[in-house]
């Protein structure tokens, strides 16, 4: 006595066939596509070239000002009571004092320069690079004006793309800069053609993102964890 079938899920499972093993076949499970889409190269528009966005870093630039103007303030004050007869501020002598001490291979003089070299370097580097790398520049179709897209609302539109390829279960993408990283599970249909359909569903998504410079692709399709 046979059992009725489920007429839902009437597609039996195909496993991808992979290299043989021993004089077998082994079920790889798995089909991917690195960078299958090559993008196109950016191209000049009416509007212009459109380039990064720049974060302003108020909380940064406002954190330094503060301090920078915090002790250039005290240490003038120090030295115009200096210069008025006044003896120096105790934290002035204390650390000549100490400065005068301790020698430069002192374990904690290198300490305080080694962090005067670090914040150095990290202000240097949020001065020379843009910021704002959740947002995606957007083609500029006319001067003056700017647009960018978020990477979260990007990855959301491509997965809502990529669910309605038909042997879709489940999809999770992984929105950069450069390269757009989409992993989906397939319970039926060969997964050769569903990762085809993957590619070319999310490679016109992509397309139609209007971004100034569209990312590549890789697309990983794999069939659903065997339960017990």
């Amino acid at each position: 006595m046979t059992e009725p079938q489920d007429p839902g899920n009437s597609t039996p499972h195909l496993p991808t066939a992979g290299p043989a093993e021993d004089g077998g076949t082994v079920a790889l499970d798995q089909s991917a596509s690195a960078a299958s889409f090559d993008p196109p190269p950016a191209k000049e528009h009416s509007g212009g070239s459109a380039g990064r966005f720049w974060s302003a870093r108020r909380i940064p630039a406002g954190l330094v000002a503060l301090v920078v103007l915090g002790c250039t303030g005290l240490l003038l004050y120090d030295v115009a009571a200096v210069r008025a007869g006044r003896p120096a501020m105790q934290w002035r002598r204390s650390l000549a004092d100490h400065l005068a001490q301790r020698p430069l291979s002192n374990a904690w003089v290198l300490a305080g320069a080694g962090l005067a070299v670090v914040i150095g370097l990290w202000l240097l580097v949020l001065a020379v690079t843009p910021g704002l790398r959740d947002l995606l520049p957007m083609r500029r179709d006319r001067p003056g004006v700017r647009a960018a897209l978020d990477r979260t609302a990007a990855a959301l539109v491509l997965r809502d793309r990529a669910v309605e390829v038909s042997g879709v279960q489940s999809v999770r993408v992984r929105m950069g800069r450069s390269k757009v990283a989409v992993r989906a599970v397939s319970h039926f249909r060969e997964l050769d053609d569903v990762r085809a359909d993957l590619d070319t569903v999310l490679a016109t998504g992509i397309d139609e993102l209007g971004l100034a410079r569209p990312p590549g692709l890789s697309v990983h399709v794999r069939r659903p964890a065997k339960k017990g």
